[in-house]
């Protein structure tokens, strides 16, 4: 874990290494993932069953060991503790609650010069939601993915994951069945992308792919984009915390660790003013460490990318915070507003004490589907934006093109379209 101190001659050296370190795969998948997207596109369903045989130990041989049924997610479902089916309601209510109130509005009005346009938004036909098989099979991203799809109006929604030796999570299949899945295939990896965007004899294609995943997951979705859409290439989790010496230290170091134990390339980044506040969630952090049932990747992370900042005063932390346009902020001051109107880049902010930033990843609405890696400067979460598409239109008679007409002649002329100037020259007066 790195410890650096504003007033340290050596600071802004060192957030720049801190800011600027790499830390996703450093594998070179391209070219592997390039030769299995070619090899699904051309050969199918017989490629998609080999590659399950060699990474899942999984045979696809007949029709029934290719598909998850709705008896199956609904029996997942029916099995589930009470208390944890009751749970799961209530993060899909509260998600789609959310989402629902994200829905734009269609436009159509008559402007001065008496042209009508506007704009009809209309979800796309099918989605692909990717959901890994292995430690990352989360119920709740699930739900953060194929809710927002059904809430924009997307008919098909299809599901792809691997189920290595045969094995499925019952809580993946119970989450499919409350967000109302229409199909789930066995299969995954780069080779159940490719299957999702171009479509093979069993598994008819989509128009966008969103959904967490590996490496090569990942590689697939890059190269695929434009054939599909995607939702974002994201990188290892992370959390920025703000915090004064005002907290509980252990809250503190919880929340710190709820993000270091996702992976060991996740980040988890504490700013504080207080230094002795930062001793006591080191130690903190240290005691969680040797109780966690997740230490040894927790501990991989902390020690390879954790780090604490010690500021001479918390207005440091907003220029701070924006140049690590971190996934996830935790504003935990007396009196967050200010932090929040001055940070401009952040995936999802925390406000306050009492607002652990793992709520957010389960029950409180927002999507958890967030840019990592500094993508905050420059893109959103996860949203039924993302499932929709906007169609413009516009409407003129002769009255309008005659006040419009001869501009956009012009214009034609200007760049040299002779023919566009034309189609329009021919209507007017």
């Amino acid at each position: 874990m790195q410890l650096l101190r504003s007033a340290d001659p050596a600071f802004a050296a060192q957030f720049d290494a801190l800011v600027n370190a790499r830390r996703e795969s450093d594998a070179d998948v391209s070219a592997d993932v390039a030769r299995i997207l070619a090899d699904v596109k051309a050969r199918g369903d017989a490629a998609l069953a080999e590659y399950s045989q060699r990474f899942d130990g999984y045979a696809l041989a007949s029709d029934a060991d290719w598909i998850i049924t709705a008896e199956a997610c609904r029996a997942a479902y029916d099995a589930l503790d009470p208390g944890l089916r009751d749970a799961l309601e209530l993060a899909a209510e509260r998600i789609r609650a959310y989402h629902a109130d994200q829905l734009p509005s269609n436009r159509d009005f008559t402007d001065a010069a008496g042209v009508r346009q506007g704009a009809i938004w209309r979800p796309v036909d099918a989605a692909g939601l990717y959901v890994p098989g292995g430690r990352a099979a989360y119920p709740s991203s699930l739900l953060m993915n194929a809710i927002p799809a059904k809430v924009a109006g997307v008919e098909r929604l299809v599901v792809v994951t691997p189920t290595p030796h045969g094995k499925t999570n019952p809580l993946v299949l119970a989450a499919a069945h409350i967000a109302g899945v229409d199909e789930i295939w066995r299969v995954g990896g780069a080779q159940a992308v490719a299957a999702l965007a171009y479509g093979t004899e069993r598994i008819a294609s989509v128009d966008v792919i969103t959904g967490p995943g590996n490496a090569w997951v990942a590689e697939a979705k890059r190269q695929l984009f434009g054939v599909v859409g995607i939702d974002m290439v994201a990188g290892p989790s992370e959390i920025l915390v703000i915090a004064d010496g005002h907290n509980r230290a252990d809250w503190i170091a919880a929340d710190l660790l709820s993000q270091a134990e996702h992976d060991p390339t996740s980040q988890s980044i504490l700013i504080t003013d207080d230094a002795a506040f930062a001793d006591e969630v080191s130690a903190q952090v240290d005691a969680q460490l040797a109780q966690l049932a997740t230490s040894e990747t927790a501990t991989a992370s902390w020690q390879a990318n954790g780090a604490i900042i010690v500021v001479q005063d918390l207005s440091e932390a907003a220029p701070l915070a924006d140049r690590l346009a971190a996934e996830h902020v935790e504003l935990a001051v007396a009196e967050p507003e200010p932090l929040l109107k001055a940070i401009r880049h952040a995936g999802s902010v925390f406000l306050g004490r009492m607002t652990p930033e793992a709520i957010g990843d389960y029950v409180a609405g927002p999507n958890h589907v967030l840019p990592t890696g500094r993508r905050a400067r420059f893109a959103s979460g996860l949203s039924v934006l993302d499932f929709m598409k906007r169609t413009s239109f516009i409407a003129l008679d002769a009255e309008s093109l005659e006040k419009i007409g001869p501009a956009a002649v012009a214009l034609a002329h200007a760049e040299g379209l002779p023919a566009h100037a034309r189609s329009v020259e021919l209507r007017l007066k």
